[in-house]
């Protein structure tokens, strides 16, 4: 008996001009945000960022979905780095200094696993919800009250979709960025990459590759 691929239990069906397109015809949108470091806001700092965030909520009139991804880093590359530039320094001072950094380094890596977290928000739009479609309306009252789903969309259909989708991500990022974060759409290539990372997260370790200011390759 066949063995049966990762991708038959996925509900993606394509990922289609930075579109998540589903088995069932409707679409997400993916954002990656940015963070902030909420503790180190001033008391009133954090109740304007909570009261911001609470307005950005009570305005949306569509539902959205917050992801966080955890993704280990793999830094021996960075530690490499390091171990070679303080085989360079000439001052012995800076070459001192280097290796008491990379130190400091393995001696953190020691205790645990360093991770990265991302922040995404996904943002559907279904079907039903075009005003004006070709569609017939039978068609339309299923997909909105759980009857057959839509299985393939045309090409009309599809940027009606997008259309409607990129105005609702336009939305959510204006209302993240008035709370102060900052929120970027994925395009296909990313969106691909963020979802083949979701299932092989050994083999998406990410090499931790910081660049160095000038004075320490010098």
């Amino acid at each position: 008996m066949p063995q049966a691929s990762t991708q038959q239990f996925l509900e993606i069906k394509e990922i289609r001009d930075g579109v998540l397109v589903l088995n069932d015809g409707s679409i997400r949108g993916l954002l990656l945000v940015s963070s902030q470091n909420f503790a180190l806001q001033s008391e009133e700092e954090q109740q304007a960022t909570i009261y911001q965030f609470q307005s950005f909520l009570n305005s949306l009139d569509f539902s959205a979905q917050i992801c966080i991804q955890s993704r280990k880093l793999n830094i021996t590359g960075y530690i490499d780095l390091l171990k070679n530039l303080a085989q360079q320094q000439q001052n012995s001072l800076l070459k001192q200094q280097t290796e008491d950094y990379r130190a400091f380094v393995e001696q953190l890596i020691s205790q645990g696993s360093i991770m990265r977290k991302s922040f995404y928000v996904s943002i559907p739009f279904y079907f039903g919800e075009i005003r004006q479609t070709r569609a017939s309306k039978k068609s339309i009252v299923k997909s909105l009250f759980g009857g057959s789903a839509i299985t393939s969309l045309s090409d009309e259909d599809f940027q009606r979709m997008k259309n409607q989708l990129w105005q609702r991500l336009e939305f959510v990022a204006l209302g993240l960025r008035r709370t102060g974060l900052k929120a970027i759409p994925l395009n296909t290539e990313e969106l691909i990459e963020l979802f083949w990372s979701w299932h092989h997260p050994q083999e998406a370790e990410v090499g931790y590759y910081p660049e160095l200011p000038p004075e320490v390759l010098t």
